[in-house]
């Protein structure tokens, strides 16, 4: 059988306007890599008749399969399945034994079933229902041409996921589409701009089987390495020399792989070396703290935080002298190397880390810039480095509280792999 191609044609006025994200797409994107099944183009269109046809037009022009989320309840404005049977001229034709099911759902929750649910119950002359567990659009299965399958979901992720995997995916393997798997990994980077890794790697794009693409995201950097093979464990067996390749080449930039964090990266170090931490913010107003403690476990390594928003509290708590932050200013490397010592002092910790900073939009100066940044680490026998960063301020605060967090925890990620 040729390699079957497949689209996802979602449909919602919603996530054209941006009120809900498309999670459906990307679980549908992850779902048939799995299966090997090659998937080249996603369509949003509106709940519109005219437009449907024409993502209909689109995709079965080029797919096989044709997988469509969204409108499939009982309102005007779901129209995915008329408009489907439209398209291929085919007459709606209802099933029973849906608003059966419907009526069934409706009265074990003690309710009447509204009149306009017997519409869930149509679908084109020919189609197989695709049952729904969870709620009460039901979907279908559909060839309506030799060449084209056709399968609807209802918008809701828990009842699309269910149907999914309790159905489809028992259909496609049974009919012999699914022959392989598409698995692929990450390999993290923080510290190196994509086009930097790009050229340090480059020889590594060339080939086919896995390939290796980067990616840039969020201030950090991604390599995935993606092969396609019969099964799960051939695949991840020519990823396996490349990832090994790949990390030995690029050495410390490479923090971890897949769904890897810094902070769990961190974690995982301090809890292996017996370590505890503590951190003080200024610019990043906690939110260095909320990524260490979302780590489960951190109660481990991690025994608080201090957040030093005002000079005030920069001198009673993590004890910075107020001669220090008159002459140097809150925003210098003097003050959070103060900082780092005082927070680790105070909590009695292996170690000390420090931000302090301006965000923006406001308060800086042609000397101190907005965007400008120091991080420090206070350590055992009174060692502290202090790091200066210039962040643009072009993306704004967040961005750059964002950026100052990771980049805290980087510097103490590297200083823990060197540390005797």
């Amino acid at each position: 059988m040729p390699l079957m191609t497949a689209e996802v044609l979602a449909v919602g006025t919603e996530l054209l306007l941006g009120e809900i994200v498309n999670t459906n797409a990307q679980f549908f994107a992850q779902e048939l890599a799995a299966l090997g099944i090659s998937h080249h183009w996603q369509t949003v269109v509106g709940d519109n008749v005219e437009r449907i046809h024409q993502g209909l037009a689109q995709a079965t022009a080029r797919s096989q399969l044709v997988l469509c989320t969204g409108g499939l309840g009982p309102t005007p404005d779901d129209l995915t399945t008329e408009a489907i049977a439209g398209y291929f001229q085919t007459p709606l034709v209802e099933h029973p034994q849906i608003f059966a099911d419907i009526q069934a759902k409706y009265a074990r929750r003690g309710l009447a079933t509204p009149e306009n649910n017997r519409k869930q119950a149509l679908l084109p002359q020919g189609a197989e229902i695709l049952p729904n567990p969870k709620g009460t659009a039901p979907g279908m299965i559909w060839s309506p041409r030799p060449d084209v399958t056709v399968m609807t979901f209802p918008g809701v992720p828990s009842e699309l996921q269910t149907m999914w995997r309790e159905t489809a995916v028992p259909y496609l393997q049974a009919q012999g589409w699914v022959t392989g798997v598409i698995v692929s990994q990450n390999l993290r980077f923080w510290g190196i701009s994509e086009a930097a890794l790009a050229a340090k790697v480059q020889d590594f794009f060339t080939p086919t089987n896995p390939t290796v693409a980067p990616y840039a995201s969020k201030g950090e950097t991604r390599l995935r390495i993606t092969a396609r093979a019969a099964d799960r464990e051939i695949a991840l067996a020519l990823i396996a020399p490349v990832s090994a390749q790949l990390q030995q080449r690029v050495g410390m930039d490479c923090y971890g792989l897949d769904g890897d964090t810094l902070a769990q990266v961190v974690g995982q170090l301090l809890q292996t070396r017996g370590d505890t931490l503590a951190v003080a913010e200024s610019c990043t107003g906690g939110l260095l703290g909320a990524m260490i403690t979302e780590v489960a476990g951190s109660s481990s390594y991690f025994q608080g935080g201090v957040v030093s928003y005002a000079n005030g509290v920069k001198e009673d708590l993590l004890g910075v002298p107020a001669e220090l932050l008159t002459t140097q200013g809150a925003v210098s490397a003097a003050v959070a190397m103060a900082m780092a010592v005082g927070v680790r002092e105070r909590l009695a910790t292996t170690w000390g880390l420090s931000i302090t900073g301006i965000a923006g939009p406001g308060g800086g100066s042609e000397a101190k810039p907005v965007g400008l940044v120091y991080i420090a680490l206070a350590g055992a026998g009174g060692r502290v480095t202090p790091w200066e960063h210039r962040f643009s301020p072009e993306r704004g605060r967040e961005w750059i509280r964002h950026l100052s967090a990771n980049q805290a925890l980087d510097h103490l990620r590297r200083t823990l792999l060197n540390a005797v």
